[in-house]
This record gives structure tokens, sequence and C-alpha cells, in this order.
């Protein structure tokens, strides 16, 4: 290997710099105007979108063939397609159905749901890991575990006697 490999002109350092700094607050400024929403990681889209701004700001960063006014394009296309997108979903149940995962039930009163857990892939070990994190010794003590449209866990300590109300279990399906 050559010292070529591990070294670069000034010239290129000072673009990486300069171009860093200038993405990083246009993408700030994208952000606070956009509000909070942009981020969330409320569901797999959203985790998309933030994976795709991440890439395309290493992308600006790094390729000379990329100039800091495309890439805050690129940003703001992102951003704006999400705002679309989620402005949408609130709006539109058949919409947010379209785009948007529901929450499936995988330990209700602290039976494990092996169908479900087969449905969404979600192994018995990863169940009890989850379990665990949230301080429960015995499956007994869970109420419910849910796999959220995140792909996170969340472990109810109880579970309601109904799922009507206000029920948080209300809106997670349940798989024979």
């Amino acid at each position: 290997m050559t010292a070529d490999a591990f070294l670069a002109p000034l010239s290129d350092l000072l673009r990486v710099a300069v171009v860093g700094a200038l993405a990083y607050v246009g993408l700030v400024a994208l952000l606070r105007v956009t509000g909070k929403r942009t981020l969330t990681k409320l569901n797999a889209f959203d985790l998309v979108v933030t994976v795709a701004l991440g890439s395309t700001l290493a992308t600006v960063l790094l390729s000379k063939d990329v100039a800091l006014l495309e890439g805050m394009v690129a940003f703001a296309t992102l951003i704006l397609l999400q705002m679309l997108v989620t402005s949408a979903s609130v709006r539109s149940d058949r919409f947010q159905n379209l785009v948007k995962a529901t929450p499936a039930l995988l330990v209700y009163r602290g039976e494990v749901l092996e169908p479900a857990l087969r449905a969404e892939r979600v192994s018995r070990e990863e169940v009890l890991a989850a379990a665990r994190s949230s301080g429960a010794t015995d499956l007994a003590q869970v109420g419910a575990v849910v796999l959220e449209t995140d792909g996170s866990l969340s472990i109810l300590t109880s579970a309601p006697a109904d799922d009507a109300g206000g029920s948080t279990l209300a809106t997670v399906t349940r798989k024979p």
C-alpha cells in the first residue's frame, strides 16, 4: 500500500471540513424548521428516512462528485417526502395502513403466543431478553409483550381486563 492510500491533499481535507460544516448546519436548520417528527423512529418508514439522511450526509462529505447544493436539495427532498407521508397518514387511515405496520402481541398474561412469534419472525430468546431488560424474572410477571412498529419490544407489567377504551392494547394485532 502506498502513502496515497492514507494521505489526501490539503485541498481535499479542507473541502471535507468546509462542506461538512455547511452540510451539517444546513441539515440541522432543515430539521429545526420541519419539527421533531422528522427524525422520530415510530415505524420502519421513519427509520429508512433517518438512515437515508445519514447516507446523504456521508456522500456529500466524502464524494467530490456531489456538490453541497445537491446534497441540500437531497436533504430537503427526503424531509419533504417524510412530511407528506406523515401528514397523509395522520389524515387518512387507509394511507396509514398502506405505509405503517401495526404492533403485534407476542405475549399475553404470561403466555407466549407462538404463532405470533413465527409470523413476526421473533425468537422466544429475544422476548425473554426484553423481559429481563425490563426487570421481569418470570414471564408470569409480564402482562404483555408487544412488537412495536419500529421493531422494538414493549413490555407491559400488567394486562388490562379488556382492550376497549383507553387500553394501550386496543390497536395491537393479535395473531391466532
